[in-house]
């Protein structure tokens, strides 16, 4: 089953714009290893799920993998060929709203090496460009 809310408060939403770069969801909060967005994009729970089981895949169900984005907004389409007006169309898919610099995939608990290519493959089934992110180590 795809990722969707249980429940929302409106059905069709604006589309809105998206200005700037991530300001939340942009630090490796729970893994060692992170999947960064590097462009703007409404991400759709296909997209997130196609990448979850690469990642998973690749990985073998070792060590624990955080989702760190989630698709809450309704991107709604009209049917081919319809004329303009009688409103806004029915609700397609669910999408997630990402910045440059927002945080989509963390990993824990796995070999760095495996988990860097467990990233690489999960950003290649994406639409946008990603890059790998690595927590900091104190020392």
């Amino acid at each position: 089953m795809p990722l969707a809310p249980k429940r929302v408060i409106h059905r069709k939403v604006q589309r809105g714009r998206i200005n700037g770069n991530a300001t939340r969801g942009n630090t490796i909060d729970f893994g060692d290893i992170a999947l960064v967005a590097l462009e703007p994009i409404w991400l759709s729970a296909k997209h997130i799920e196609a990448a979850r089981v690469a990642l998973n895949r690749k990985i073998n169900r070792r060590g624990q993998v955080w989702i760190r984005v989630f698709p809450d907004k309704p991107i709604s389409k009209k049917p081919a060929e319809t004329r303009m007006g009688k409103g806004k169309g029915a609700p397609e898919f669910w999408a997630a709203v990402i910045k440059p610099g927002q945080i989509l995939f963390e990993i824990g608990g796995v070999d760095l090496a495996v988990a860097a290519e467990a990233m690489q493959l999960a950003g290649s089934k994406l639409p946008i460009k990603t890059k790998i992110a690595y927590r900091p180590t104190i020392d």
